[in-house]
């Protein structure tokens, strides 16, 4: 029988491969020449995301070669940056021993130790030409009884409850204040801030300075948060600036009884054996203000926080920079409401920016869609 596997010394299954490989090519010619394959390859690559790294992955080597170069010269930046703020941190520590005379007097106000002079006690404020205009008319309508009112007007020592105010008044700190801790935070006198010496891990210490008062034998009771301004080495390009990375609380010297960190509960316990049943007492920790001294510690062992315990720590250094920058500084404003009035018109006219960029970008997106060339 004769051997059909070759022709003309050529296997029978490379020819049968070359004319398949033919037939395909003529088939892919006649499909790219249709045009209605052609709109339809072209809508899928125009529905391909394009995203920077996708770009960056389609240069030559060369060029990617420059662009680490680039990156090595972000991360020489962003060590700079950091020098820069430890620059700013030795400045405000500068800054802060000349506003601390002008704070001490505000404490002596505060606690009446001393009584502001008639040129100290002066203020022009806005409204103040429509309110003397209103004080001349019911002057002359009713200053019999605005005399005798006078005589009677208690005159409090200093400003009564000042701290504790805005405690009431800044929404972030009364989440934190309960009912009980109300008289307690009414003995508060000042609130101050210290930065680190020079030479010393870069930080700041909160301190709160009490009357005596029947809660507590301490004095002061402090918060110290230590700070980091240097690049993370896993990954320098997040550096913004220093950032808080742990705190320390303090031992509250409780008097007995008064301990608002902690309330006790009763529970039954049966005996297994003999079935007989008895009440023990026991403490468990309540909300309280007061927590705020005694904070969750910051993983330093390479174990990562859950979720909750996060989210609790990254309050309690929001709260810290809070106090550090806005409530120490402009106390009285907060007592009197005008920075948070300030406070609420800027994120108002934040988010008016934002809503006005999204409605921008909508528009956009709806002329991309309009105009967009089929290439």
């Amino acid at each position: 029988m004769a051997d059909n596997s070759f022709s003309d010394g050529v296997p029978s299954d490379s020819v049968e491969a070359a004319k398949n490989a033919s037939n395909t090519e003529k088939l892919t010619d006649q499909v790219m020449q249709n045009p209605r394959v052609l709109a339809a390859l072209q809508e899928r690559f125009d529905n391909v995301p394009h995203t920077p790294s996708s770009y960056i992955e389609t240069l030559p080597k060369a060029v990617k070669r420059r662009i680490n170069a680039l990156k090595q010269l972000q991360v020489r930046c962003a060590h700079i940056e950091a020098k820069f703020y430890e620059e700013v941190h030795d400045l405000e520590r500068k800054y802060a021993a000349l506003y601390q005379p002008l704070f001490d007097k505000r404490r002596e106000f505060i606690t009446g130790d001393v009584e502001p002079t008639d040129a100290e006690s002066e203020w022009h404020s806005e409204n103040e030409e429509e309110e003397k205009l209103a004080g001349d008319v019911k002057n002359k309508v009713v200053i019999t009884e605005k005399e005798a009112a006078t005589a009677e007007e208690p005159n409090p020592k200093g400003i009564p409850e000042f701290w504790f105010t805005i405690f009431r008044n800044v929404d972030m700190l009364s989440e934190l204040v309960q009912e009980y801790d109300e008289p307690i935070l009414k003995h508060l006198q000042d609130i101050k801030v210290k930065f680190s010496d020079p030479g010393q891990p870069m930080s700041f210490v909160l301190e709160f300075h009490f009357e005596p008062n029947d809660y507590f034998t301490n004095s002061v009771l402090t918060k110290t948060y230590k700070m980091k301004s240097e690049p993370d080495k896993a990954d320098p390009f997040s550096f913004e600036g220093p950032e808080i990375v742990d705190c320390d609380g303090c031992t509250i010297d409780w008097k007995k009884g008064k301990n608002v960190t902690v309330k006790t509960i009763k529970k039954k316990q049966k005996h297994k054996g003999r079935g007989t049943v008895r009440t023990i007492t026991k403490q468990v920790p309540n909300e309280s203000f007061f927590n705020f001294f005694s904070p969750l510690k910051a993983s330093g062992d390479g174990e990562s926080l859950d979720e909750d315990s996060e989210f609790t720590l990254a309050s309690d250094f929001e709260i810290g920079h809070f106090f550090r920058e806005r409530i120490v500084p402009r106390a009285v404003l907060y007592f009197t409401g005008e920075a948070i009035e300030d406070d609420d018109n800027f994120e108002e006219g934040e988010e008016g920016e934002e809503e006005e960029l999204e409605g921008d970008e909508e528009g956009e997106d709806e002329d991309d869609v309009e105009i967009n060339p089929k290439v």
